[in-house]
């Protein structure tokens, strides 16, 4: 055994044996075992619906499928928009002489995709016996009672980001009514239909319904768990900042032998251009970049700390040589802001290319902020940036007479959205009694200041209530990636630590 997955093995040994001492956790295990394959065949169903964000159509037939899914379990249920807007699936349920609401979160919309690059269909749900990444194949669904493999992988878009814990939530509901227990709290679920179109709508459609929406804390049930597989808790979410920057070389494509060492090379000027944006080790050099980032507080570092170092396993599952900001630990970097490019483009490689030199190169980048920092003067300093590098910068495509003037001229384009990042306290009231149930639920939990990932911060912001991250998928889920999966064993879980705080 290497000794990398020795230590793995260990975390994961050691928070199951300390796990289930809730006893409604413990009943809901005991019903979903009796339930594996009707829960999948829902699941199933769910996740045949395309849910890319844009497609409204099918985003409609999603919001109204939830709505019969929730509806069948007595829950009160209503779509909230407002125009030109997807809709947000709302339920509430009432108990009688509760004194505190808490609200689920998720949503159900997708990131866009290309099919061809899927090894199945995207939205037809399929059975794998294990990562495709491990050789694994297609499984039919067992029939009748016969157990079902927890370490199968179900791949879909939208099968760990996020329709799973809306499976999970829905089933434990299932399994606690099963077993004749009940709910201590009033519960709503806000089941969000453009969370991966930046949620441009939200924070309308929650203050049109400030009443309807109010509650005590927030469960958001986005994101993957850690890399351990043991459980973890996120008290923020790092912000997001978006542009997409296009340099600018000749009118039209040169040919490469009478022109190149003439003509500027636009490919060549974006890579240094963006080369200027880090140094080698991984620190962003932009200026004032770092200026507002809010210091952690002692209980935060704390628990970075007592965060696992799983680096060296990751770098071997993910086949790299060197990581960014070493030595940093990945909990740490994940309190900072980063810079990342998600793609870049210029002319044309492969078969199809040609001894030119291009017109234009074109990156699309996002920067994840954290807690302290704004999208708008994240991206005003971006473009001073670009600015001190000597490029004349447009916002709009630049005339010929434009690019004529000016020895270098860039484009930067402010994507649409952008999220302010967003940190609570970990020492809150309702958030520890959050923390005891799921220790008391799923054993010992990872506490993260802030996950890496981007999300509404309209519960805090809007609501005034406080959120807590309560994610669980697989953190190898290929998450807005093609080939999304969602490992078996992360809904089981998920529905005895759902089973246990629908009763908190």
């Amino acid at each position: 055994m290497k000794p990398g997955f020795l230590v793995f093995a260990i975390c994961v040994l050691s928070s199951v044996a300390t796990a289930q001492t809730n006893p409604v956790a413990e009943a809901a295990r005991r019903w979903r075992q009796q339930h594996e394959r009707p829960i999948l065949e829902e699941f199933v169903s769910l996740l045949a619906i395309p849910n890319v964000s844009s497609d409204r159509a099918n985003i409609q037939r999603n919001a109204e499928r939830l709505v019969q899914m929730m509806q069948a379990r007595g829950i009160q249920t209503r779509l909230l928009s407002v125009a030109d807007a997807n809709p947000v699936v709302f339920g509430q349920m009432t108990t009688p002489g509760a004194t505190r609401t808490i609200i689920f979160y998720a949503h159900y919309d997708g990131q866009p995709l290309d099919p061809k690059e899927w090894a199945s269909p995207p939205f037809t749900p399929t059975l794998r016996d294990k990562r495709l990444e491990q050789g694994g194949q297609i499984v039919p669904l067992p029939s009748g009672s016969t157990r079902i493999n927890p370490e199968w992988r179900l791949y879909a878009r939208g099968a760990a980001d996020d329709k799973v814990p809306i499976m999970a939530i829905l089933s434990a509901l299932d399994a606690i009514r099963d077993a004749g227990m009940k709910t201590r709290s009033n519960v709503k679920f806000v089941f969000e239909g453009e969370e991966e179109a930046g949620s441009v709508n939200f924070e309308k459609i929650l203050a049109a319904n400030r009443e309807l929406v109010a509650g005590d804390v927030w469960l958001g049930c986005d994101g993957p768990m850690h890399q351990t597989r043991q459980q973890s808790l996120t008290f923020g979410d790092r912000g997001i900042a978006g542009v997409d920057l296009t340099v600018y070389g000749p009118l039209n494509e040169l040919h490469s032998g009478h022109y190149g060492n003439w003509a500027p090379n636009p490919a060549m000027m974006l890579a240094k251009l963006l080369a200027s944006m880090k140094d080698d080790g991984g620190r962003i050099l932009i200026d004032h970049f770092y200026d507002d980032v809010e210091p952690l507080s002692n209980m935060e570092r704390r628990a970075i700390a007592d965060a696992p170092d799983i680096g060296p396993i990751l770098m071997r599952d993910f086949g790299l040589g060197s990581t960014e900001n070493s030595p940093k630990t990945l909990a740490e970097l994940i309190t900072l802001p980063s810079l990342n490019i998600r793609g870049m483009a210029s002319s044309r490689i492969g078969a199809q290319a040609s001894n030119v030199i291009p017109t234009t190169a074109t990156a699309s980048i996002d920067m994840r902020l954290v807690k302290g920092m704004d999208p708008s003067k994240t991206i005003n300093q971006f473009v001073e940036h670009v600015q001190k590098q000597g490029y004349f910068v447009v916002d709009a495509e630049p005339s010929a007479d434009v690019r004529k003037a000016h020895p270098k001229v860039a484009r930067v384009v402010r994507r649409r959205g952008g999220e302010i990042p967003w940190r609570v306290s970990m020492d809150l009231p309702a958030l520890q009694e959050v923390i005891r149930i799921v220790e008391n639920a799923r054993g010992k939990v990872i506490k993260i200041p802030n996950s890496g990932g981007t999300g509404p911060d309209v519960a805090l912001r809007v609501l005034g209530i406080p959120p807590i991250g309560v994610p669980i998928a697989n953190h190898d889920d290929n998450q807005h990636s093609f080939n999304e999966n969602v490992r078996l064993q992360n809904l089981w879980d998920g529905i005895e630590l759902m089973a246990a705080l629908l009763t908190m």
